[in-house]
């Protein structure tokens, strides 16, 4: 009944997401390792100290810098033979290696895990997040993702043994070009304490730059309503949402978003909700623990001329 844990690195570091798959995994097994595919074996150092993990398993090789999924997909399924459960924290990097992995397997992946009700039966959303699913499964071999918003993130203090596979690279048809990254000095979305959100409320582009000033005062994440990305405000590199990100900090600031239920479903878990609007009846005023019914504009021109 052994799990075996899909870690996502950023650059040397372990994702968040990734932390919460271990946590997760507790729940299923006391055997819990971790597989890392990387080019660089000095990256076991940080995955090693995770607390939870009993070994960590590394496949090196220059390829897997930027490993496609047909590669990674195929190097998981050979290493998932001593293993029950398969988890990965919800995340882009997952969701693209997984179903392959699943389909390789000849099993069904469950996606977004929100609870663990047994070892075999879980709650995960449906619908935007207005269902909650309680789904078990029959399959020998259980693969999931889970959401890292609903599990505590497991910390460092562990000594894990690390052991480097050998295992043939796959051939691909498919060829890594290049990447390109939004880079910011503000709080990662997804793992920030506090983010300032704006929608099509404020207009343009020009006036969406009242967010990011507030943001920085905040030492706050920036997020957009799918609104405002649509409408050329910022990149979707910043959407929460369904079909953006999904967060759950300690303080949503919401300006100017109305509340559409794909981006209620990516936010609804934050501690604390304010939002700024002046329709009292909007569906983010509705779930907020704070609304300030007033002009935007001119509360996002107090706000940012404020001295603490």
């Amino acid at each position: 009944m052994s799990a075996l844990i899909l870690i996502e690195l950023n650059g040397s570091e372990v994702n968040a997401s990734s932390r919460a798959a271990i946590t997760a995994a507790s729940k299923l097994s006391d055997s819990i390792d971790a597989l890392v595919l990387t080019n660089d074996s000095s990256n076991s150092e940080s995955v090693s100290k995770l607390a939870g993990i009993n070994s960590v398993k590394m496949i090196v090789d220059d390829s897997l810098e930027n490993v496609n999924v047909e590669v990674a997909s195929k190097l998981i399924a050979d290493v998932m033979s001593g293993y029950k459960y398969l988890v990965s924290g919800s995340s882009t990097y997952s969701k693209n290696i997984l179903p392959r992995v699943g389909a390789l397997l000849d099993v069904q992946p469950i996606s977004d895990v929100c609870e663990i009700k047994s070892n075999n039966t879980f709650v995960r959303p449906l619908y935007a997040g207005n269902i909650m699913a309680t789904v078990e499964s029959s399959d020998e071999t259980i693969i999931m993702t889970v959401r890292a918003t609903a599990f505590e993130h497991s910390g460092d203090g562990g000594s894990a043994e690390v052991e480097v596979l050998s295992i043939t690279i796959p051939e691909s048809n498919s060829t890594f070009i290049s990447l390109q990254e939004s880079q910011s000095e503000r709080p990662e979305l997804t793992t920030a304490a506090r983010i300032v959100s704006g929608g099509r409320g404020l207009g343009s582009k020009e006036n969406f730059t009242l967010i990011e000033q507030l943001a920085d005062k905040l030492d706050a994440a920036v997020g957009a309503s799918r609104a405002a990305v649509d409408a050329g405000f910022i990149s979707n590199d910043y959407q929460v949402g369904q079909t953006g990100k999904v967060v759950a900090p300690q303080l949503y600031l919401a300006v100017g978003i109305s509340g559409a239920i794909q981006h209620l479903a990516g936010m609804k878990d934050s501690q604390v909700i304010v939002v700024i609007n002046n329709d009292p009846d909007a569906p983010m005023s509705r779930m907020a623990d704070l609304v300030w019914q007033t002009d935007l504009f001119g509360a996002l021109k107090e706000l940012n001329e404020y001295q603490v």
